[in-house]
């Protein structure tokens, strides 16, 4: 799995049955800057057709690559590939969404199948195409009597709520809040030039002071408002987002750490904003997971900002609860994967806004 964080790959070893998923082993692999700085242009629409198609096989290749760098890999029995997102964009009549990332070199090299290209069954049939981490979320974290929000903080911030205060299931509500970490990368790789590419633990945000107004500004962003089924990216919140908000920002005066606390607050407080104007209640228990989790200054400012909507919440990371912050979503596209493989569907149209359950993924068998 890698996500619009554009830092690397997360390989989970799991074991899936019609029982649930077990996690055997996990190990990343970060992008070469090369590769990184490729697909940085082509999420902002500045390759040709011809560097698309190379990155599209070189990256494949990498992925291959870094499948092996494990020993656990000679293990699998069935490969899910989510690939790199540059493109999504669920518009209403004309959707699309692209992933690079050509599945044939990982079934040569491990000799097994791959299943990849999630997303587009679900568009097609209507649907966002997003969120698919859904099932995944619900067989691992649903908990009966008690409404479970699971929040994976990657470059978009998204959420599912497992609400089952009662009846025999959870009631299942799923959709991007906005950004998480893609602002505050992007703001980071400005200031230092690209020397770093993120504000690690939060540090320079914790030393901020938070513009208010700009921050409110911000907040009237309308897709916050827009109800679900919705899903975004960095078509929404990335380069065209940031900007103007830098000019304006570096005009008024405000330092780097100004800015990083100011969008720190804006992740933590959208996902505030759509819990309370999309869910059914306020969250019993919230679980963080995804590359924000690692960030102190992120987290406890989400804790600050669900304690407003329910002063009980109970807020804690995944690997509190013995899944690596790292590995949820990529043990969700093995349960994917494994779903495809035996015919099951891997969508839920009550989140996505498909017209029906349909198989997610396009196998590539061996020869």
């Amino acid at each position: 799995m890698s996500g619009t964080s554009l830092d690397g790959v997360d390989c989970a070893l799991c074991h899936v049955d019609a029982d649930g998923v077990k996690l055997l082993k996990l190990w990343s692999c970060n992008f070469p800057r090369p590769l990184q700085r490729r697909l940085q242009l082509a999420v902002r629409g500045q390759a040709t057709s011809w560097e698309l198609a190379q990155l599209h096989h070189d990256l494949g290749r990498f992925y291959a690559t870094a499948a092996q760098r494990d020993p656990a890999a000679r293990h699998a029995q069935l490969i899910g590939l989510h690939g790199q997102t540059i493109f999504h964009h669920p518009h209403p009549t004309r959707p699309a969404t692209l992933q690079l990332g050509e599945p044939a070199y990982l079934a040569e090299s491990l000799c097994v199948p791959v299943i990849s290209n999630f997303r587009v069954a679900d568009l097609a049939a209507g649907g966002q195409g997003a969120p698919l981490a859904t099932l995944f979320h619900q067989v691992v974290f649903a908990r009966r009597g008690t409404h479970v929000c699971v929040n994976n903080l990657g470059g978009i911030s998204n959420v599912t709520s497992l609400d089952w205060r009662r009846g025999n299931s959870p009631r299942v509500l799923a959709f991007d809040t906005g950004p998480a970490n893609v602002l505050l990368d992007l703001a980071m790789r400005h200031f230092t030039d690209a020397r770093k590419s993120c504000d690690r633990d939060g540090e320079l945000a914790a030393l901020g002071l938070v513009h208010h107004d700009v921050l409110d500004s911000w907040l009237k962003h309308p897709y916050f408002q827009k109800a679900p089924p919705k899903s975004t990216g960095r078509e929404l919140f990335g380069e065209r987002f940031l900007k103007p908000v830098l000019a304006k920002l570096e005009a008024l005066g405000l330092d780097p750490a100004d800015l990083l606390a100011t969008l720190t607050l804006l992740t933590s407080r959208s996902i505030a904003l759509n819990y309370q104007l999309h869910l059914p209640a306020p969250p019993d228990c919230a679980v963080l997971c995804g590359g924000g989790a690692a960030n102190p200054t992120l987290c406890a400012a989400i804790r600050r900002e669900l304690l407003f909507l329910n002063p009980r919440v109970e807020v804690s990371r995944s690997d509190e609860l013995g899944w690596p912050t790292q590995s949820i979503e990529a043990a969700a596209f093995a349960l994917l994967a494994w779903r495809r493989w035996h015919g099951l569907p891997g969508n839920l149209p009550a989140t996505t806004g498909a017209r029906r359950p349909v198989l997610c993924g396009q196998i590539t068998a061996i020869g």
